[in-house]
């Protein structure tokens, strides 16, 4: 069965959401972006989640100890950096670490076997920003990626298309943001549906 990530969690009524609905993992932004939240704010959500479902924090071009503040105060399984990072950064982090790839073409993910990490994630390129476009790439690409690392799929995906996204057969984990959201914010009902949809795919 495919995981699910919810990204971009920055209310109490969206961590109310992920524990009724459980996803596998939540995101939780502390790069520039309009789903900022601060390390004070992630703690107090991060509180409040189910123990069930584990924390990943999305850093861009952060210092290394920025981030394992936040590790250590939101006690966060997993960062994810979705930056230049270089392959060595990973070692000066204390957990998990996912590199996340804009991907243009296949050329750009060539090389993300040289990155020691736990896992990959897929997103679409933008020039303006690193992530949460709400754009996809040709997922035909994702094809191409053989690794024993956990693959993570991101960028556009939606209620309409998540059947499409789980028929990449070697993505392990969905990741979803603007998709589950109405007016910039997280959806409840869209939440639900879009995890019962992954769930009930088997």
């Amino acid at each position: 069965m495919k995981e699910i990530k919810i990204c971009g969690l920055k209310r109490m009524e969206d961590i109310a959401y992920v524990n009724e609905f459980r996803p596998d993992y939540v995101g939780f932004v502390f790069a520039n972006s309009k789903r900022q939240v601060s390390i004070q704010t992630g703690a107090a959500l991060c509180k409040e989640l189910s123990s069930e479902i584990k924390k990943v924090g999305v850093f861009v071009n952060e210092e290394p100890k920025i981030i394992n503040r936040a590790i250590k105060e939101c006690g966060l399984d997993i960062v994810q950096l979705h930056g230049d990072e270089k392959p060595d950064f990973a070692s000066f982090v204390d957990s998990k670490v996912w590199k996340a790839f804009r991907v243009k073409s296949a050329e750009d993910i060539a090389y993300i076997e040289s990155y020691p990490v736990s896992g990959y994630l897929l997103d679409a390129y933008s020039e303006a920003i690193y992530g949460g476009t709400g754009m996809r790439f040709n997922w035909d690409i994702v094809r191409k990626v053989k690794t024993d690392k956990k693959l993570i799929l991101a960028g556009g995906i939606n209620i309409d298309n998540i059947e499409e996204a789980i028929r990449i057969s070697n993505v392990d984990v969905i990741d979803v943001s603007g998709g589950v959201e109405t007016d910039g914010v997280k959806d409840k009902n869209k939440i639900r549906e879009l995890i019962g949809k992954v769930r009930n795919h088997g």
